[in-house]
């Protein structure tokens, strides 16, 4: 398909979906948060859409009382139970198969 110049590149780029790393969606929100700049001053900046950027400092303001909570440090102890217990598992199931290749060894002899 011939396009016009100028136009081709403007088209792949359309096609193509830019993915941003959550440490770059974060300072921009952080910025957007701040007021210090308009959401067209950090959109040419950072050369990202005004609207991308306005999600994101939702995003943002939505997750903070997250990082507040109680349910938060409940979810982290539980995680660390959760660890603690399968490595106890693995550790018995170490035990058992170093049991059973010990019997495999003297009924194969």
């Amino acid at each position: 398909m011939d396009l016009p110049i100028g136009l081709g590149d403007r088209f792949r780029r359309q096609i193509m979906r830019t993915r941003y790393p959550a440490e770059f969606k974060a300072k921009v929100a952080l910025e957007a948060v701040k007021g210090e700049r308009s959401l067209s001053e950090l959109a040419s900046r950072y050369e990202v859409h005004p609207n991308q950027i306005g999600q994101w400092r939702k995003a943002l303001l939505a997750g903070l009382p997250e990082v507040f909570s109680e349910k938060r440090h409940r979810q982290a102890q539980d995680d660390e139970a959760e660890k603690a217990r399968l490595y106890e598992e693995i550790g018995r199931l170490k035990v058992e198969l170093d049991w059973l290749k010990k019997k495999a060894t003297l009924l194969g002899s």
